[in-house]
């Protein structure tokens, strides 16, 4: 006996009538009405490269959603290209880019709820996107499926491969500088961005889409398939099919996402030395569906989880090479001894059977566990006076001799005023550069802290000074750059009291973070500290600012 979908019941007799006619202005008639009816979340638009080939991918998803059996409803949520707001003149417009993971998450929940649909096929590319997506899910608990739009190639200039991050990097320290010239650069701007899909680097984009698979929430071997590939289209159509199997099957993402699926998942951000964006966004995913992870898990499995992906900032390859040496499967298969093979993913089959043929196809690429790129995870955690409740550094991406480091604090409140005086020359070798107020309820939003970062590695001071910040990084970033400082300044945490001058350890292997001054004096700045006025006194980002948890619990909205 066929089971009625959560959406039949609002079809039926006398008490349909309204709804069925509303359906069939839209060219619904019977024979739909009595399928499940799929919600197919399309982020499209013409703003941005990570997007823009959706249109067509929808269009695959929603011809498997017909040849299975269901009744394909597509609508439109909001998106964003982060990498529009870089340079000097757009750092105020990444306010909204963390923001923007919860509205997404608010408007198809939604929809979803106004419209009763059975399930959920979820569309989207790049780094706020894929996680708003992806806490809808866990938010709404209908049985979902996400469909990653994949990377772009690389492009190529004067044989050698740009990059996006290359042309960050150039406009904001190299170019400056003269080490490049305006006809190279103009080049690489036209080179760096050949394709659609996201920039193909382990930035926030491609980290997230990889995890979505190492959740189980997209179907194994997808989240890499470059986006102009035909495979991609045919991993579309199979998605259709499969999420109509699994509103059929009840299969829902509790039933996926859980517990062991969110360990499998740090293990593979450790061990493809992904974004330091990840924690952010799984800490609020988990929160939202149930599930207690804690930003100390992250460093706990990367004492034994080594960073075993070649891919920048990490390495010298990109996403486009991960795919080919075999994808997320490949650095799984060198995992598995070390994951929970027995969860379950939209496939409908377990890891263990999803896994029973991958293999790496390019050792120099996904790196065999015994001949790391970096001996433990790609992320580190740190704490102590400076960082009471937690910090952030991408250590797999850090110079040897920046590991461990002391030196004199030079303080900023914005990222504006430190990319400033980097420009100005103004910052000597030892400083460490201290940005505050860019936390979650201090931008507000947690802005990425992009002026000072890609000024610091395109001036090749990123192996002379140090970054700490209760801000947030780019992907893409890579250096000795520490972010998500907790206690932000904006409440009152400790790095609201450090001074010019202040003595600053950093010791990533001991997982330290301090500022050398002693407690009683901490406590008395911070007793004669006054709090900023608000910088968003109206519109969305006010209610952020209000509604924000810390960075430790992901910065998500709560009442």
């Amino acid at each position: 006996m066929q089971r009625e979908w959560r959406s039949s019941k609002l079809m039926k007799g006398i008490e349909g009538v309204i709804r069925r006619t509303i359906y069939r202005a839209v060219g619904l008639g019977d024979s739909e009405f009595d399928r499940p009816m799929i919600g197919v979340v399309n982020t499209w638009n013409e703003l941005s490269p990570g997007h823009f080939h959706l249109k067509q991918v929808a269009e695959a998803v929603k011809a498997g959603v017909w040849q299975a059996g269901g009744t394909p409803l597509e609508f439109g949520a909001i998106s964003t290209c982060g990498a529009i707001a870089l340079g000097p003149s757009g750092g105020d417009a990444l306010n909204y880019e963390l923001p923007l993971r919860d509205a997404l998450a608010a408007s198809i929940e939604v929809v979803s709820e106004v419209h009763r649909l059975d399930g959920l096929a979820l569309l989207s590319t790049c780094d706020n996107v894929v996680p708003g997506e992806l806490l809808a899910a866990a938010r709404l608990n209908l049985p979902s499926i996400v469909v990653t739009g994949g990377p772009m190639l690389p492009g190529s200039y004067g044989g050698k491969e740009i990059l996006m991050p290359d042309v960050g990097s150039a406009v904001l320290g190299a170019y400056p500088l003269g080490r490049i010239s305006d006809q190279d650069l103009s080049m690489w701007e036209k080179a760096a961005c050949p394709t659609c899909g996201a920039c193909p680097v382990l930035g926030t984009a491609n980290s997230m889409q990889i995890i979505t698979e190492a959740l189980g929430m997209c179907l194994p071997g997808s989240s890499t398939i470059p986006a102009i590939y035909g495979e991609r289209l045919s991993s579309a159509r199979e998605s259709g099919r499969k999420i109509v199997e699994l509103v059929r099957s009840n299969l829902r993402p509790s039933d996926i996402i859980t517990g062991a699926a969110f360990d499998n998942a740090i293990k593979v951000d450790l061990a493809i030395g992904g974004s330091t964006n990840v924690p952010l966004h799984l800490i609020a995913i988990a929160r939202t569906i149930g599930v207690d992870v804690k930003l100390d898990r992250f460093d706990q499995l990367s004492r034994v989880t080594p960073c075993i992906c070649a891919v920048r900032p990490n390495g010298p390859y990109n996403v486009v090479d991960l795919h080919r040496a075999g994808g997320v499967m490949a650095v799984m298969s060198q995992l598995m001894d070390r994951l929970d093979l027995d969860v379950l993913t939209v496939s409908g089959r377990t890891l263990r059977e999803n896994l029973c043929q991958a293999s790496c196809g390019n050792p120099d690429v996904v790196r065999p566990i015994s001949d790391p790129v970096y001996r433990e995870g790609g992320l580190a955690v740190l704490r102590g006076s400076l960082a009471p409740s937690g910090a952030i550094v991408r250590q797999s991406a850090v110079n040897k001799d920046r590991l461990s480091v002391k030196g004199p604090a030079v303080v900023f409140d914005s990222d504006e005023d430190s990319y400033r005086a980097i420009r100005n020359g103004t910052i000597r070798d030892g400083d460490i550069i201290i940005i505050r107020y860019e936390g979650p309820r201090g931008a507000p939003g947690m802005r990425e802290v992009m002026l000072s970062t890609e000024s610091i590695v395109g001036m090749g001071l990123d192996g002379k000074v140090s970054l700490v910040t209760d801000g947030r990084f780019s992907g893409f970033s890579r250096g000795p750059i520490i972010g998500h400082v907790s206690p932000e300044a904006a409440l009152g945490g400790p790095i609201a009291a450090v001074k010019n001058g202040d003595s600053v350890v950093i010791d990533i292997p001991r997982r330290r973070l301090d500022l050398e001054v002693p407690d009683d004096e901490i406590r008395d700045r911070l007793a004669k500290w006054v709090a900023p006025e608000p910088k968003a006194k109206f519109g969305f980002l006010s209610l952020y600012a209000k509604t924000a948890e810390p960075a430790e619990l992901g910065a998500s909205m709560r009442a």
